[in-house]
């Protein structure tokens, strides 16, 4: 039976009182082994109340084992130590191996353990961003392409901007920031991100040494730019979470069941969604909403330069009446909106990417969709003169068609008579387009008779009559009156298509043996 602790305690006093293990067993009424185990617990500096610790059979390698864990900076694995145990004669299994390593890495690791403290964000002070992997979306020419997201967050209201982009180049990061600033309503004091070629060329002696491109951009707006220590991704945690958020609603995968995007548009509209969405949401380590936590900070940033940071954008050019503006000879076309603007051109790679600065447009496009800054509004294949890159997309109400030929003229009523004749359906309109086509006389008198027999017969059928008059290009006097009454008394309004079961054009069987050479039969003789 286990001792309490006030039994264990006259056990121990008995004996100091005695000197004897017989003695003091008499005095406490224990049996003297029991005084003799105590007594030998203390003595050892073992606690005497608790379960003693039993010898393992790891104990004689427990040093060797401290040691190698030491050398391996904690990272060595328990199997590879069993291995070595074993050529120094350890005849233990593996599993008593992995315990006294996994109790050997836990004390090497207490005292070495990273201390970690909550950053207490202040308002106006930082902004960190990052670049994350985004879904494959068509590009220019219809291929596949790989796509990068922008993810920036405000540490202190948490406030995300997401924004994707074709290329990592220092142009679209440029480009990136002004867009993010503009969208936050002002500057913070440090920009904290990673180090990609195009903010930290390299490190010396562990410093890293910045691109003079984004220190002049950061000159420009009035912040200052810090990257991470390399490697180290737990120093720039808040932009890591903004893009694996990102990418877990953006990117189509089997966990969100997101479909493919079908044109880098349509990427723009669900990033601007998911912003939208995760700023309205009370934050959960805040518990404030981010929109309403921007407000406030939006006091403590500091002012926004009007015109946009160009050193990294290119050249620029100037958009002429025609939506196109010129570069090396080459017309290229841009979107609806931005005839008599400004817009930057820079040449990345094979293609020509186009740059406008919303904010300085006197109307905003319908296409922005809420964007405001630096936006890149068009990208083309690269081309020699006289071969200009012209998108059609961006001429969606030109009246030429896609193919090259001439669209069907607008129907537009002057007159009360052709209201009235228009007014019949959309067989009027059509019967009115392929007469002038084909100049047909007396348009106005037979459109005068049309509206007459749509009053005695009723206007659907005349209506009907005039588009299949349309169709079979019928556009005499009496044509319209013989096909409604000809619909009238049959009822056919079907196209009627000739049965070859029943056709009158002789066969061709008869030909069939023509110029064919046929063996005569072989007669059997027999002898008489």
């Amino acid at each position: 039976m286990k001792k309490s602790d006030r039994e264990v305690m006259e056990i121990l006093e008995a004996f100091d009182t005695t000197g004897n293990a017989h003695s003091a067993a008499e005095l406490a009424g224990v049996d003297p082994k029991t005084v003799r185990r105590y007594v030998a617990q203390r003595d050892a500096g073992r606690p005497v109340t608790g379960p003693g610790r039993r010898e393992r059979i790891t104990d004689p390698y427990g040093p060797k084992i401290e040691e190698w864990v030491e050398r391996s900076h904690g990272s060595v694995r328990a199997d590879v130590i069993h291995a070595r145990l074993v050529d120094l004669g350890f005849t233990g299994t593996e599993r008593s191996t992995r315990r006294a390593v996994a109790e050997a890495k836990k004390v090497w690791r207490a005292g070495r353990r990273r201390a970690y403290r909550p950053w207490i964000a202040e308002p106006g002070l930082w902004l960190q961003f990052d670049w994350g992997q985004g879904p494959k979306v068509p590009g220019p020419d219809g291929v596949l392409r790989q796509t990068w997201l922008f993810c920036a967050w405000l540490a202190f209201s948490r406030f995300r901007v997401v924004i994707p982009v074709w290329d990592l180049t220092l142009a679209g990061l440029v480009a990136c920031l002004d867009q993010t600033l503009r969208t936050i309503g002002g500057v913070p004091s440090f920009l904290l991100t990673d180090n990609p070629k195009t903010v930290t060329i390299e490190h010396v002696a562990g410093v890293a040494v910045r691109h003079p491109d984004i220190v002049a951009a950061g000159r420009h707006y009035g912040t200052q730019v810090h990257t991470c220590v390399p490697y180290d991704p737990e120093s720039k945690g808040g932009a890591e979470a903004t893009v694996r958020i990102a990418k877990a609603d953006l990117v189509p995968t089997s966990a969100n069941l997101a479909g493919q995007y079908a044109s880098f548009a349509q990427l723009e509209e669900a990033c601007a969604g998911f912003c939208a969405r995760v700023n309205a949401r009370k934050h959960r380590e805040s518990h404030r909403v981010p929109n309403e936590a921007l407000v406030e900070e939006r006091r403590r940033l500091h002012r926004l330069p009007q015109q946009p940071h160009t050193l990294a954008l290119g050249v620029t050019r100037h958009v002429g009446v025609d939506q196109t503006i010129r570069f090396n000879s080459v017309r290229y076309s841009t979107p609806a909106g931005l005839v008599d603007a400004e817009v930057w051109v820079r040449v990345a790679g094979s293609e020509l990417v186009i740059v406008a600065n919303l904010d300085a447009l006197p109307v905003t496009p319908e296409w922005a969709a809420g964007r405001c800054g630096l936006v890149e509004v068009a990208r083309h294949q690269t081309s020699t003169p006289g071969s200009p890159r012209i998108d059609l997309a961006h001429y969606p109400d030109h009246p030429q068609e896609p193919g090259g030929g001439p669209r069907p003229p607008v129907v537009k009523p002057r007159t009360v008579a052709e209201e009235t004749f228009l007014a019949l359906g959309k067989g009027a309109k059509l019967w009115l387009v392929e007469a002038s086509a084909v100049g047909a006389s007396r348009i106005r008198a037979k459109m005068a008779s049309a509206v007459e027999l749509a009053a005695l017969v009723g206007v659907s059928r005349v209506d009907h009559g005039l588009g299949v008059a349309a169709a079979a290009g019928r556009f005499g006097e009496t044509d319209l009156a013989m096909i409604v009454d000809h619909h009238t008394v049959t009822g056919a309004v079907d196209r009627v298509i000739a049965d070859d079961a029943f056709s009158v054009q002789p066969g061709t069987s008869a030909w069939a043996g023509f110029t064919t050479e046929t063996a005569a039969p072989v007669q059997e003789v027999r002898n008489g």
